[in-house]
């Protein structure tokens, strides 16, 4: 990302902040807007003043439907009488095993348990990207019992040497869940576990 997109990168790099103009966008109505599509709104170290701040701005366009995505979903709690009234909450869970060396968030299964206390009122999607390897029964079951709106599952688009599972494997995953009548969207790297 540093050498294809430098601009992106400095925006996205660094100590959080807000970027109050941000705040001075007209959201119109009757679309569907991604918050914070880069960033996580809220992760640990984003201050509880400003969430509220962009909560805040959603308000004042009622009509959209707002799409938070998180890795940190325990910190949606406290706010869940701030969303806006038309949202969808999502996480990524990328396996159910634990890769200390891959990522620092919260656990798979911490991510996974902290979207089971969202109510069911609100949709919910998971992200299964970059997927790497999984135990079948138990991420399928977990996927299950979120009942999630849709699950997007994709590959290591940078292919980094992750520990990915075959595409036989994500092909019995992808099958398990649409027999449970979940929606699968797959993203186009998959292609490359196809070869």
């Amino acid at each position: 990302m540093a050498q294809r997109f430098p601009a992106m990168k400095a925006k996205y790099s660094g100590p959080v902040r807000l970027i109050e103009k941000e705040l001075d966008v007209d959201y119109g109505s009757g679309k569907t807007i991604f918050i914070d599509h880069l960033n996580d709104l809220f992760a640990e170290d984003v201050s509880v003043a400003d969430i509220h701040w962009v909560l805040g701005h959603t308000y004042d366009y009622p009509d959209n439907t707002y799409v938070f995505q998180t890795k940190n979903p325990e910190n949606v709690l406290p706010f869940l009488d701030c969303l806006p009234p038309h949202c969808m909450i999502g996480t990524t869970i990328e396996t159910n095993r634990i890769y200390p060396d891959i990522s620092t968030a919260p656990t798979p299964e911490d991510r996974y348990n902290a979207m089971r206390k969202l109510p069911k009122s609100i949709k919910t999607f998971v992200t299964i990207e970059p997927i790497l390897n999984f135990d079948l029964e138990v991420l399928a079951g977990w996927m299950k019992l979120l009942r999630p709106s849709f699950v997007n599952i994709g590959a290591d688009s940078k292919n980094h040497g992750l520990p990915e599972p075959t595409m036989e494997k994500v092909g019995e995953l992808i099958v398990s869940l649409q027999q449970s009548g979940i929606e699968i969207r797959e993203k186009s790297n998959l292609e490359r576990l196809r070869r």
